[in-house]
């Protein structure tokens, strides 16, 4: 599934079909028009009569000065106040009646107050200290003071913070009133305080004892009528008018170079929005089609790029659908940014610069920036075919993608905040000039577009971590975090096979310096040498670098199996590669940088002895090298380990041995599958003799060298 043909075509498809239904309707597909600018277009006739609609934001603002006295309206419940009140009269009585003949008519008491309050009653002990009150007296004064409250009336939902009046419906007709004509909970304390208070010296207990007791009988009847409320304020939304006039068929909206103004962008705007809406379904049909087209003419082009110059990327689905994700991503943002109805060029938040920095780290900076067109013609497209901010996002967009191509640490992911920033004013000002806008406009336009290249390297840093772990990308980030020595693998290796390590340290200077001058990957080729012969940890003095003794283990041991032990280091290795998840793409070149070569010194050594040695038992399983990155290995691995051999190096006999081998490998055809010119082995040839010659040079000898090697003891001087 992962190279099959329906994979890509599923992915196209959805990527497609996601798109369309991102593109703005009717109303908002032919170009966007900004006041200040020309009019190069036609004239432009009216085909029908419409309604010039106002600006959102002035309509809202209308709507919200409208609304403004639509007052919470409220009606009187007088069946809530004549059946409480009459609840606590048959309470009263009850209770009297109790505390008199120790008899009760009516078990009304113990059932709509708390028990606690009914004991204190039943004993007249409201007043601490064993005083008595006049009971009486004392609940037919309660019963007068929730009558009062009841007349004033109690609120059963408060005011709101700044409100100050309300709507009393009564019956056909609504009255305007203050909500401090009336109760809440906080002023029915005080209205009890004050009623009560007085006669009893304004003793605490007996007031918090009142309120306890009315609480029981206390129930608010000025009601709050959501629903009409609701009412009163969409009849007030629908008496704001929506237009400003009329434009009859046939009138003109605009002339051919004329400026447009916000008057006549109102006109152009509402002559969109009603021609949209008498769209018949064929019309709305054959709309979506030319979306379909659209589409596909900008996403065909881009992947036929990647067919003929990306074919590995092409043939993998799981780097199509990244590619796909980056798209749709950025395509999303500005498709919810037309949403966000405010007077600023929210155009500018479309993170286009993001999709183009995560193109670039994950896969090269070409295909990004052609992925950087792609995303920003779509972009341009859902934002009704604006040219403006479609260019501005390709050359911000571009600027970012280059300054991440070479990138060497996650640090250096922020400094692409200039350039993407440069990249959006030079666009901003050359249009803002073009289209005679204000300094303050185009000061407010970089202001934003400032605030995305600040924010697009910050979540390019998040998303090369998501991309990195949730698709097993290998980016030049991971590569760089390979290439710590403190990486467990390579410290053993330091310690096991300390010849096989600075062997490693060699060739990765050799690569590198080389993949720079030919247009590789120069960073994945030092990783892949650092790591190339790591199975030589498990078996270290099998191999000469690591032959500190003069003593070869191979002494002794067949032909075959020395070949065998030799040969077992590819397999080790990548089995070691594996355990510790180190990325595909550096495990590739432990195999590629023997290919299927012979290991022909043991294998002329078996022929001496077995004229019918078979080739096949001394020669590595391959695969030859696939890339650029592997064939520099492969060569570079044949040149340091023969030069180290050397007895005696000359910058002639150091080049006429790269060459004679660069020439073997080329004749025995380990170099047919990778993508390698002549060019570049021109090239190969000349930074490996130099880098070669380097780091061998010639020392002058000490004076008494002799002797200091032949005897430990003679003290030595530095030159």
């Amino acid at each position: 599934m992962r190279k099959s043909l329906r994979g890509k075509i599923l992915i196209f498809i959805f990527t497609t079909l996601i798109l369309v239904l991102l593109f703005p309707k009717g109303e908002s597909i032919e170009s966007e028009v900004t006041v200040g600018s020309i009019w190069t277009k036609p004239d432009l006739i009216a085909s029908k009569s419409f309604e010039i609609l106002k600006n959102e934001n002035q309509y809202k603002s209308e709507v919200k000065a409208a609304l403004k006295f639509v007052y919470p309206i409220y009606s009187r419940n007088t069946e809530i106040e004549r059946k409480q009140v009459e609840n606590f009269n048959i309470f009263s009585d009850s209770l009297l009646n109790y505390l008199k003949t120790g008899e009760s008519n009516s078990n009304i008491f113990p059932k709509i107050i708390k028990d606690s309050v009914w004991a204190v009653l039943k004993n007249n002990s409201i007043l601490p200290k064993g005083e008595k009150i006049q009971l009486e007296q004392y609940l037919t004064k309660l019963g007068t003071t929730l009558r009062k409250i009841y007349k004033i009336g109690i609120l059963s939902k408060s005011a709101k913070k700044g409100q100050i009046y309300l709507t009393i419906k009564n019956g056909k007709y609504l009255t305007t009133e203050k909500f401090s004509n009336y109760l809440d909970n906080e002023e029915i304390h005080n209205q009890i305080k004050n009623e009560i208070g007085y006669l009893y010296r304004n003793d605490e207990n007996i007031i918090k004892f009142s309120k306890e007791l009315l609480k029981s009988f206390i129930q608010p009847n000025i009601i709050f009528d959501e629903n009409y409320t609701k009412k009163e304020i969409e009849i007030a939304k629908s008496k704001v008018p929506r237009n400003l006039g009329i434009v009859a068929e046939n009138e003109k909206i605009i002339s051919k170079h004329d400026r447009v103004t916000q008057e006549i962008k109102l006109k152009i705007d509402s002559y969109r929005i009603a021609k949209a809406q008498t769209v018949s379904t064929i019309d709305e049909f054959l709309q979506y089609l030319g979306k379909l087209l659209h589409l596909l003419i900008i996403l065909t082009l881009y992947f036929i790029y990647i067919f003929l110059s990306r074919k590995k990327i092409f043939n993998d689905n799981q780097d199509i659908l990244v590619i796909a994700i980056i798209i749709l991503f950025t395509s999303s943002l500005a498709y919810f940014v037309q949403f966000v109805k405010v007077d600023v060029p929210v155009d500018y938040f479309v993170l286009v610069p993001l999709g183009s920095m995560l193109l670039a780290i994950l896969f090269d900076s070409r295909l990004a920036f052609f992925g950087t067109v792609t995303i920003a013609f779509i972009v341009g497209g859902i934002r009704g075919n604006d040219y403006v901010i479609t260019l501005s996002h390709i050359i911000a967009g571009g600027f970012g993608a280059f300054a991440v191509r070479d990138l060497r640490n996650r640090n250096e992911i922020f400094r692409a905040f200039i350039s993407i920033l440069v990249g959006y004013i030079v666009s901003i000002i050359a249009f803002g000039l073009e289209g005679y806008r204000s300094l303050n406009e185009i000061i407010i336009d970089i202001a934003f577009a400032g605030t995305n290249a600040l924010i697009s390297p910050v979540l390019t840093f998040g998303f090369i971590y998501f991309f990195e772990r949730v698709f097993k990308i290998s980016t030049s980030l991971t590569y760089l975090e390979l290439s710590d020595f403190n990486n467990p693998l390579l410290r053993e290796l330091t310690f096991k096979a300390p010849g096989t390590f600075n062997h490693s340290l060699v060739i990765g200077t050799m690569v590198e310096e080389s993949a720079n001058l030919i247009g590789a990957n120069s960073i994945l080729a030092r990783v892949g040498a650092y790591y190339h012969d790591i199975g030589k940890i498990y078996y270290p003095e099998a191999f000469v670098e690591n032959q500190f003794d003069n003593k070869n283990i191979h002494d002794g041991l067949p032909y075959k199996e020395s070949a065998k032990i030799i040969i077992q280091h590819v397999e080790k290795g990548i089995q070691l590669a594996r355990e510790h998840k180190i990325p595909e793409e550096i495990i590739n070149f432990i195999p590629a940088h023997h290919g299927t070569l012979l290991v022909s010194f043991f294998y002329e050594k078996e022929k001496e002895v077995n004229p019918n040695a078979s080739e096949e038992d001394f020669r590595y399983k391959g695969p030859k090298p696939n890339s650029k990155e592997t064939a520099l290995l492969m060569l570079a691995d044949a040149c340091e380990s023969a030069v180290r051999s050397m007895e005696t190096i000359e910058h002639k006999k150091i080049e006429n041995l790269v060459n004679n081998l660069i020439d073997f490998r080329i004749k025995d055809g380990q170099l047919d599958d990778s993508n390698i010119t002549f060019n570049d082995l021109k090239i190969i040839r000349a930074t490996f003799v130099r880098v070669l010659t380097n780091q061998h040079h010639k020392r002058i000898r000490y004076p008494n060298q002799d002797e200091i090697e032949n005897n430990s003891e003679i003290a030595t001087k530095e030159e």
